[in-house]
Formats: structure tokens, sequence, C-alpha cells
């Protein structure tokens, strides 16, 4: 069990549950935790911005085509972000 218990709160405020091996070393079982958070970011950003909810075809040709588009949509994005991070802000 792993538990994040920020040092400003008055108790544990998320809890994880693992299956891992005994040996895992910490720093891996917190970095796979936070993934979490990346996955739910990246499957809203598909959904909303991107248009991966608002397919309304019948066959799963179509379906299978606005997946793959949304898809390579979102690679296109991610490594537009990454190439090219935000200007840091003034100071």
């Amino acid at each position: 069990m792993l538990a994040e218990w920020p040092p400003s709160e008055p108790g544990p405020t998320d809890f994880w549950l693992s299956d891992l091996p005994a040996d895992t070393k910490l720093k891996t079982l917190v970095r796979l935790a936070k993934m979490r958070w990346r996955i739910e970011h990246d499957y809203r950003e598909l959904k909303t911005g991107l248009g991966l909810s608002r397919f309304e075809g019948r066959s799963f040709t179509g379906w299978h085509r606005h997946v793959a588009l949304v898809t390579a949509a979102h690679l296109f994005i991610t490594r537009l972000r990454l190439k090219n991070p935000k200007a840091a802000g003034a100071a």
C-alpha cells in the first residue's frame, strides 16, 4: 500500500494498492501510481479537445478510422508540446 501525505494536510490524501514484488523501489512505485493522472488527462483531452466522443457512425470501420485519426492528432499535438514547450513566465 502506498499513501500520499502532503506536509500541509492533516492526513493522507491518496492511497494506492500494489501487487508488485516487495523489493520494488519506492521511486518506481510512486512513478507508476502517479502515471494514472497522465492517462486520465490524455483521455479527457482526446474526448473534449480532439473529438473522440463525437463519433456518430454505425460501422466498426468508420469508428476505427475515427479513433485512428484522433490518435494521430493527439500524437501530433503531444510532439509539438514536447518540441516547443511554453515559454517561462515573467519573473
